[in-house]
């Protein structure tokens, strides 16, 4: 599956037109950002950042609800939302009450608070499983986890689909190349060992190759995402997650499911929305309204396994946890936003919406004969460049077109718009409204047009 390209020499003429626009109408951000490059590499607090698109990122200086304003006093519509991390919306009221409360009476103790409790019970009825640890960040959650697996298993590598993405585990960062052999992921900066010690890698919906793998016997867990979402939005194929299961089981794989992005899908996710069985699952971001928090839900059976299995004179030294993992002021985030924020009443305000988005993308897509796709999972979609909907990552990952993905995010920020960095993606928070998603279907169409001639 290939790009069905928009001609160069356009995307080329709109980017630049674009970035004048931009800078002319941002000077206080384009200071502030010329400033930040005397003390930071890229003038970016982390290096990411720099692949904003623009000649430079924008200096946020208020963000509430799902509105943030720049340096230069312009309000935009942000339908990135932190890439998950504000789904919430950008502080609310709930969460920010409930920090505020447990700021000042103690941030962290390396002891119990009484919210441990109540997030876990909540987690457990959304979720199904019984057991659950916390952490800073779902890739914390996904290293301890996979830990854990190789520990209970004896066995050495992880099983990841192609062109995935849990954060920055280094088990993650693998690819297979055209003879089907693990090499490391383009952009794998410095990693630590040959991936093809650690990792096995198949195509998101390849039970073939998924069966082969696990077949060996060396696998002691799967890390999925449930439908892939960091390449572009991948379904599962119908029937796919009941053989997933039925094969780690038949093979003793424990199955990790990583719900970090496809909290989009419900209030439990694609495990509670598709009835999914797994050993264990991760998440992090969206469950602390922005405060930096992460979880992993444990079957009774691995919990138990777990404690047997693990020495208590061994518990802190063994490469679980960190002094700040289950903090006080996390807790304090995570059940306020999971009780008072990320409600069932908020799904049924934010799933509407996502498809809102998605007719929108259609319809413009439709009325221009532009020959692209939109995807939708719950409150997020998404459109690329490509016919059809993809089937596996390598297949998204063909069909992206660099230059127009940074034409068509230059071209929403100038209309005061924001979608997710490095996708074409929307998210729907419960402070987005019907006049939101509906501004960015008008931007688009004058986009889509400019780009059909």
């Amino acid at each position: 599956m290939t790009a069905v390209a928009a001609d160069p020499g356009t995307v080329a003429r709109l980017t630049e037109e674009e970035s004048r626009r931009l800078a002319g109408e941002h000077p206080r951000c384009a200071a502030a950002h010329e400033r930040a490059r005397a003390g930071m590499p890229g003038g970016v607090p982390m290096s990411w950042m720099a692949k904003w698109a623009g000649p430079f990122p924008l200096t946020v200086v208020e963000a509430q609800g799902s509105r943030f304003t720049c340096a230069d006093g312009i309000e935009h519509i942000d339908l990135c939302l932190g890439d998950t991390g504000a789904m919430t919306g950008h502080s609310p009221a709930p969460t920010v009450a409930a920090v505020r409360e447990q700021v000042g009476r103690g941030i962290t103790v390396m002891l119990p608070s009484a919210d441990g409790p109540v997030v876990a019970e909540e987690l457990t009825r959304r979720f199904g499983l019984p057991q659950w640890q916390f952490t800073l960040s779902a890739t914390d959650a996904n290293r301890h986890v996979l830990r854990y697996a190789r520990h209970l298993t004896g066995r050495p590598r992880v099983l990841v689909m192609d062109y995935s993405y849990h954060g920055s585990v280094d088990e993650a960062f693998a690819t297979v190349d055209p003879s089907g052999r693990v090499v490391p992921r383009r952009g794998n900066i410095g990693a630590p060992v040959d991936p093809a010690v650690t990792t096995a890698v198949v195509q998101f919906n390849d039970l073939e190759g998924l069966e082969r793998e696990l077949r060996r016997g060396d696998v002691a867990c799967v890390l999925a995402e449930p439908a892939m979402t960091n390449i572009g939005i991948v379904l599962p194929d119908p029937g796919y997650h009941e053989a997933l299961r039925r094969l780690t089981r038949e093979t003793g794989t424990l199955l990790v499911i990583d719900e970090t992005h496809t909290l989009c899908a419900g209030p439990g996710g694609m495990t509670a929305a598709d009835r999914l069985e797994p050993d264990v699952v991760t998440m992090g971001k969206a469950i602390g309204g922005g405060i930096p928090c992460g979880a992993f839900g444990l079957s009774a059976e691995l919990a138990d396994r777990i404690q047997k299995a693990v020495e208590l004179e061994d518990i802190d030294v063994g490469g679980i946890g960190g002094t700040l993992a289950g903090n006080a002021l996390s807790l304090a985030a995570m059940r306020a936003t999971l009780t008072e924020v990320l409600t069932d009443d908020a799904y049924a305000h934010m799933l509407p919406l996502g498809q809102r988005w998605a007719d929108g993308v259609a319809d413009v897509l439709g009325r221009h004969g532009l020959p692209w796709h939109v995807t939708r999972l719950g409150a997020r979609a998404e459109y690329a460049f490509a016919p059809e909907p993809p089937r596996t990552g390598h297949d998204a990952a063909e069909a992206d077109d660099f230059p127009l993905q940074t034409l068509l995010h230059l071209h929403a920020l100038n209309r005061r718009l924001l979608l997710t960095p490095f996708h074409n993606m929307a998210l729907m928070a419960p402070t987005t409204t019907e006049a939101d998603v509906d501004a960015h279907t008008e931007a688009f169409d004058e986009v889509a047009g400019a780009l059909a001639g």
